[in-house]
């Protein structure tokens, strides 16, 4: 069978923004009697693969789950070395983006990381700061729950200050507040590994996106299956809350 990736429709077919939860590393190398690491070792590929795929379909954001709030549950061993994983790609990756374009922001706890970390993520955001290419989003130490939560905070400290009414909140004004604001919402969610559930991920973000799931693990997930979710993507009647009639009858429809 040929590997060469399908032709996806240019235009209206192609999502603005995709959002992927990368799971299925542990279980690829467990397949293979490879230690964890080396499954999300062979992840990283993936990502470059996708990002140079997103950035020549005119993907405008890619967002990558990288690491939960939950994922400290994991045995520390694990822990430490997907850090260390993080800081080498970091320090291998970041020049590269920035080469090609592509604008790096990191959402999430980060004050949580080792201050090392922190540093790297830094020192990366700000080489790519003002790329005007395809914008990768890595969350890291990132839940959905704590982004509404602390959004609802910042909020709270306004009108407790006396910036704001309680009138004043809107669903509108909470976007402004999480992490993800000024970019636009995921058209597209991917989980790779069979598991069917958005695990507490862009909870927010993901109210009208496609949801996508494929067996697939992580590490197998290359150009041809990214065309794969792209082309269900591209076959799909988007609604938000009309009536399909509506829809085809719409400018650009």
């Amino acid at each position: 069978m040929s590997k060469e990736p399908h032709n996806i429709p240019s235009g209206n077919g192609v999502p603005r923004h995709v959002a992927i939860i990368m799971d299925g590393n542990g279980r690829w190398a467990k397949k293979r009697f490879l230690p964890r690491v080396a499954g999300h070792k062979a992840g990283v590929e993936i990502v470059r693969q996708l990002v140079r795929a997103c950035g020549e379909k005119g993907i405008e954001v890619l967002t990558l789950f990288a690491f939960s709030s939950e994922n400290w549950r994991r045995p520390e061993k694990e822990v430490s070395l997907l850090m260390e994983l993080f800081i080498t790609a970091l320090q291998r990756e970041s020049k590269k983006l920035h080469e090609n374009n592509v604008r790096l922001k990191v959402v999430g706890e980060c004050g949580a990381f080792a201050p090392r970390l922190q540093d790297e993520i830094a020192a990366a955001e700000a080489l790519s700061k003002n790329n005007t290419g395809l914008t990768l989003v890595v969350a890291a130490n990132y839940g959905g729950r704590w982004d509404v939560a602390q959004a609802t905070q910042r909020i709270a400290a306004k009108v407790e200050a006396g910036e704001l009414r309680a009138a004043d909140v809107t669903p509108e004004l909470l976007e402004t507040h999480l992490a993800l604001h000024g970019l636009p919402e995921p058209d597209l969610f991917i989980r790779t590994g069979g598991e069917q559930r958005i695990s507490n991920f862009l909870l927010w973000h993901l109210a009208y996106s496609e949801l996508y799931f494929t067996e697939i693990l992580w590490p197998d997930f290359d150009a041809r299956a990214f065309d794969e979710a792209l082309l269900s993507y591209a076959g799909r009647q988007r609604r938000f809350g009309r009536t399909g009639e509506q829809v085809e009858q719409s400018p650009g429809a």
